[in-house]
């Protein structure tokens, strides 16, 4: 079993996640700290950069009815990961819009046990890095905040499309006996196209209120370890927040749903293919510092329901800045 994305719908950490009777797991595409805010959107031609650093926790199991398992009740996982990214936006216009090449590369220590009668381990080192290409238009105004030195509100309807790959060139472990079920990497492709709107109205309680989600379409290579593969899997990150001045503050959440059975040499894995389900919800907020072309965002979840998976709870940090 690989355990180590089990925090994974948590907190949008590139880890490794697994089922009870899973050689392997989930892995979904999207950053660290997963997409909420402003998804839609590509910033101004530029290079940026930035750090994230994410904590989660996961303990127990759940079915594919979502009763906790027995046998799963020791599982206890804790994860510390952190990220540094880079975006860039060439100054070229395609059909209206802008171009955007991203890539994110996580460490972490992930420490934890599969059951109470085994002894907690850790193991640290690289993720998963995770790339994407996309497309962005806006269609609306712009105007300016309601307060001064504030970054102006991009008033109406922005579109972004694209694909994104988790590589899987991170430290993975074959052999779980050695970590103790947990492992970093996946040894798996995650190919994932996907789809982003973001719409923020007229100012009605303060600058305006913005509605913005996600949507991949992850596709999995089989393991040529474990001759395990995923069935296909489809997250959506969103959130509803307000913009108000400098501050962006609402609600943010990830659902999951498995769309295929996994398969372990091409047979669908009993009982119900173990096809996973989630959904996580919490705050985002997030400061912007426009004399820095900076921003600071703060998000935290929780689970509120699963099948097949680990409930979890964590928080993430990210600070990002225009380098050039």
């Amino acid at each position: 079993m690989s355990i180590g994305r089990v925090v994974v719908a948590m907190l949008g950490l590139s880890l490794s996640v697994s089922a009870a009777n899973a050689v392997e797991g989930n892995s979904l595409a999207g950053p660290v700290g997963g997409t909420d805010i402003r998804s839609a959107f590509l910033p101004p031609p530029g290079l940026y950069g930035g750090v994230i650093y994410a904590h989660g926790e996961a303990d127990g199991f759940t079915d594919g009815n979502g009763d906790e398992i027995p046998a799963l009740n020791g599982l206890d996982i804790t994860s510390n990961a952190g990220a540094a990214f880079l975006l860039y936006v060439p100054n070229i216009q395609v059909l209206g819009g802008s171009l955007g090449f991203a890539g994110v590369a996580p460490i972490a220590e992930t420490c934890g046990r599969l059951f109470e009668f085994t002894p907690d381990k850790c193991i640290s080192g690289a993720f998963d890095p995770y790339v994407e290409a996309s497309w962005s238009r806006f269609f609306g105004t712009l105007r300016a905040s309601s307060q001064a030195g504030a970054f102006p509100i991009f008033e109406g309807l922005a579109v972004q499309l694209g694909v994104g790959a988790i590589v899987p060139i991170g430290s993975y472990e074959p052999r779980a006996a050695r970590t103790n079920g947990v492992t970093l990497g996946n040894n798996i492709w995650d190919v994932a196209p996907f789809v982003a709107l973001t719409y923020t109205t007229p100012p009605l309680l303060a600058d305006g209120t913005e509605f913005s989600a996600k949507v991949y379409w992850n596709s999995y290579a089989e393991n040529d370890h474990t001759k395990y593969q995923t069935g296909d899997l489809i997250n959506v990150d969103f959130a509803i927040t307000e913009h108000i001045g400098r501050l962006q503050i609402g609600l943010a959440g990830v659902y999951f749903v498995q769309i295929e059975d996994d398969r372990f040499f091409g047979f669908s894995v009993p009982p119900d293919g173990r096809r996973a389900e989630l959904l996580s919800l919490g705050g985002v907020a997030a400061y912007d510092i426009p004399e820095l072309g900076a921003t600071v965002k703060i998000k935290a979840q929780t689970t509120i329901f699963t099948e097949n998976f680990a409930p979890s709870q964590g928080f993430v940090l990210t600070y990002a800045q225009k380098l050039y």
